[in-house]
């Protein structure tokens, strides 16, 4: 008898590449707007953005800014910090989120990985920090829509991860149980804490994460495990490589 019946997965950084499909996105915008030729470095350039984006996505989670707010200073503020003028932020940011939808670099062995565990019988969902509007073109143009039972997204839900309420919410919807429930992510503020803080066993992707892991993890763990498993409380936490160990565990 198998441990878990329901897999809740972050979609950013745990299939969906969103440093590469970012940049891309970043630099086509700046392309078609006609602002990419002036910049000395888009690299510098985009690096700037990055820090502003998080700085507001933080806040925005913590509901200190609103969203208006947050799409319109991102840009702003990067394009006051080089000097580029002529441009609403609004209708930027609108471009950059159309070219975001269209990007499709997946992290490898991920479709093959979710065929598999398709085929086992597991119901997959999606709980995702987003904008309804880009997280559904990525899942449609990546192909994984058709893996995923019910979609949870932080704009929808008025929740975000690590809350427990999208946790909750996504729980109750789909009618899982906690014990027989297990959320996988790359990120151990958002996926592994909040699934761990809510009472459900989490799966931690190390390889394309840059957030905070346990000393301990980075320093046993090497690259040929499957996984470590730690327990904490009433709750397990496995921590993978890549995407494809998910296998070994499930």
């Amino acid at each position: 008898m198998r441990k878990y019946d329901h897999l809740f997965f972050d979609l950013d950084d745990t299939l969906w590449d969103f440093k590469t499909n970012s940049r891309r996105a970043m630099e086509e915008t700046l392309a078609q707007k006609d602002i990419l030729k002036n910049l000395t470095s888009f690299e510098t350039f985009f690096n700037y953005y990055e820090e502003v984006n998080k700085a507001l996505w933080n806040k925005y989670h913590h509901k200190k800014i609103t969203k208006a707010k947050l799409i319109s200073e991102r840009f702003s503020k990067s394009m006051d910090a080089f000097g580029i003028t002529g441009h609403i932020p609004e209708r930027l940011n609108h471009a950059y989120l159309e070219n975001m939808g269209l990007q499709t670099h997946l992290f490898p062995n991920t479709i093959e990985t979710l065929q598999q565990l398709k085929l086992k019988g597991y119901k997959m969902h999606i709980i995702t920090n987003g904008f309804r509007e880009v997280q559904y073109e990525k899942l449609k143009n990546c192909h994984l829509s058709n893996f995923f039972d019910k979609i949870f997204i932080s704009e929808e839900i008025q929740s975000a991860k690590p809350n427990r309420e999208i946790f909750e919410y996504a729980l109750k919807s789909t009618n899982s149980k906690k014990e027989k429930s297990i959320m996988i992510g790359d990120s151990w503020d958002t996926d592994i804490l909040g699934a761990r803080n809510y009472g459900i066993d989490q799966i931690m992707i190390l390889n394309h994460g840059e957030e905070a892991i346990p000393e301990v993890i980075k320093s046993s763990m090497k690259q040929g495990d499957s996984f470590i498993l730690i327990e904490s409380g009433k709750s397990k936490t496995y921590f993978i490589h890549q995407i494809e160990k998910l296998l070994t565990i499930l």
